[in-house]
């Protein structure tokens, strides 16, 4: 089977050895994905459900980078610095799948790479063509 990466461009992806995105055969998994814009700044700062919405965002051009949609994610992982947070967080999830409808989870953890970073997610796609 044929193996895609796809970039996003950051200096981190070769540094650290990973990719915003892998597609193998039909499926597509999305590393954990946070909301920055293109030039790598943080959007939303202080405001977890626009965090989430630029951050899923960023996982949809991930995703169509690699041939896949929103509609084809089958699992989603949502990681917040504050457990506070998950109602705004799981609105922007709602806005982006109500009708997808993927298994998800939502946790808290410690913190991120950069401490205006509330949110971070990841997602699995099986494109079914």
């Amino acid at each position: 089977m044929r193996r895609t990466h796809v970039s996003s461009g950051t200096e981190w992806e070769s540094t650290v050895g990973y990719s915003r995105a892998v597609r193998v055969g039909d499926r597509v998994v999305v590393s954990g994905t946070t909301a920055t814009d293109d030039e790598g700044q943080v959007v939303g700062e202080g405001d977890p459900h626009a965090q989430a919405m630029q951050a899923f965002r960023n996982v949809e051009s991930a995703l169509a980078a690699a041939d896949a949609s929103l509609s084809d994610v089958v699992r989603t992982r949502m990681f917040v610095a504050d457990a506070d947070d998950w109602e705004q967080v799981g609105r922007a999830h709602g806005e982006f799948f109500a009708d997808v409808r993927p298994a998800a989870t939502m946790v808290e953890v410690a913190g991120f790479v950069d401490d205006a970073m509330l949110v971070e997610v990841e997602a699995e796609a099986v494109v079914t063509e």
